[in-house]
């Protein structure tokens, strides 16, 4: 029997990452905000933590049917819709998969990945993250936005050879329906508790159960409730391993449930074959994996690349707006209504998140699809095979920055998109830098918001176009 194994991983950041120490002075006269230091992914206003989730589980080298997908976040949009459901549309797997969505804790990320190396099949867990925070608490500027995903598998790759689960209702941040930002407790008592009474004595129990020294540790991903605790939690357990989520918090923030599994990511990128790399989650108990590096992990690297790329700033303002900190009056252009018909949805909703066009009978592409073909030699209707439009590269062929049409970003972008294949589709535009868009420019298709029904409460989803390449990260 093949040892089970992770066998691939995806790490996503949205391109905008906040520079704490330039924000934090706009919150110098308070002496709120907390740390002023490094970077924090921010979203855009037309992503979400499905949408970050989609494009972690992009780089992971699925197959096209995956036995189970699981979606892991604590603040998924919806709390009635299946977002592992949409997740598997939007990856335009076989709709016979299993789908399930965790969520409770900031280690759902962690425990759903141990369920799989536990499990049978070919399993996907992503988790994204975009978490409210009320501005002038320290976590608006600690935590983060992003999203990442592991895929699970028979073969080679990061076997799982220890690992041991705690439950413990230690409440050192906490939210709910009456109060959707987290509320944060004493941070000594959190500390001192979440170290030796949950974190340490599962890190032991695991290392135990694998038969592993401390000292045999290469490798790190072991969340910390707060910053600087790895120090403490390395001492009471032995370990001298670099700890990869602490770079990762300082590098783009705490990113909740996807934290551990992207810092994984940047642990299996620095990993040779042989080393043993020490997981655990945490978040009302903690749940610890031992795993050993046996070979090649599809998208490892995609977790590094994520942090060497970005686009700083520094406007305080736009952040308070980005995270919702504030609601801002757009004015009349911004007030229309955007209500999705599920008839619709059921009709063509597979279409629309999975990108998915037609090839006629002559070998051309369209989106969307139509009973006659969009062809000058078009006979009739005819049945049309299915083309996954959102793995493709494209140019842009026209392009038009609109300042009349509403965005949260102005200017709109909008351009006609020349697909690899032939197709060519009226599309919106995201991710402009400073100079835009321009005529020519290698695209790829990012799966973001397309309709928000504030009124509703209700969301749908479509693909954009996005430069092909990203900026470096400065620094």
């Amino acid at each position: 029997m093949a040892a089970r194994a992770i066998i691939g991983m995806g790490g996503y950041l949205p391109l905008l990452r906040l520079d704490r120490a330039a924000a934090a002075k706009a919150l110098r006269f308070s002496g709120l905000g907390g740390r002023g230091a490094g970077y924090r992914g921010v979203a855009s206003w037309d992503e979400d933590a499905l949408t970050l989730a989609v494009e972690a589980a992009r780089l992971t080298g699925h197959s096209s049917a995956p036995d189970t997908i699981v979606f892991a976040s604590t603040s998924a949009p919806f709390t009635e819709r299946s977002h592992a459901t949409l997740l598997s549309e939007a990856l335009s797997v076989a709709p016979q998969c299993r789908t399930n969505d965790v969520a409770g804790s900031r280690r759902c990320g962690v425990s759903a990945l141990l369920d799989a190396l536990l499990g049978t099949g070919e399993a996907i867990v992503a988790a994204g993250e975009q978490r409210a925070v009320k501005a002038g608490n320290p976590m608006h500027f600690s935590f983060g936005d992003g999203g990442a995903a592991a895929r699970v598998g028979d073969g080679t790759g990061a076997v799982l050879v220890g690992h041991a689960s705690l439950a413990h209702d230690l409440i050192d941040i906490y939210a709910s329906r009456e109060r959707p930002e987290p509320y944060a407790y004493e941070e000594r008592f959190v500390k001192d508790t979440a170290t030796k009474a949950v974190i340490a004595p599962t890190i032991k129990a695991a290392l135990a159960g694998a038969g592993v020294e401390p000292g045999d540790i290469t490798h790190a991903a072991v969340h910390e409730p707060l910053a600087g605790m790895w120090r403490d939690i390395a001492k009471a357990t032995g370990i001298t391993a670099p700890n990869h989520a602490s770079a990762l918090a300082a590098a783009a923030g705490d990113l909740g449930a996807a934290h551990i599994l992207f810092a994984l990511g940047l642990a299996l990128d620095a990993a040779n074959i042989g080393d043993k790399i020490l997981v655990a989650g945490f978040g009302s108990g903690c749940d610890a994996l031992v795993l050993e590096v046996t070979g090649p992990v599809a998208g490892a690297a995609s977790a590094a690349a994520a942090l060497k790329q970005g686009l700083a700033f520094a406007d305080y303002v736009r952040f308070l707006s980005l995270t919702k900190a504030i609601d801002l009056d757009w004015g009349v252009r911004s007030e229309f209504e955007q209500k999705a018909q599920a008839t619709v949805i059921e009709r063509y909703g597979r279409d629309m998140i999975g990108f998915i066009g037609g090839r006629d009978s002559r070998g051309n592409v369209q989106f969307p699809k139509s009973p006659i073909p969009i062809h000058p030699d078009a006979t009739g209707p005819e049945a049309l095979e299915d083309v996954r439009m959102a793995d493709l590269t494209a140019t842009l062929v026209s392009v038009t920055a609109d300042r009349l049409n509403f965005t949260p970003a102005p200017p709109f972008w909008f351009g006609l998109v020349q697909f690899e294949n032939g197709a060519r589709v009226m599309m919106e535009l995201t991710d402009a830098d400073a100079e835009g868009f321009a005529v020519g420019a290698p695209l790829t298709m990012r799966l973001r918001i397309k309709s928000h029904d504030k009124r509703r409460g209700f969301r749908t989803y479509f693909w954009k176009a996005a430069p092909a390449a990203r900026p470096a990260m400065e620094g």
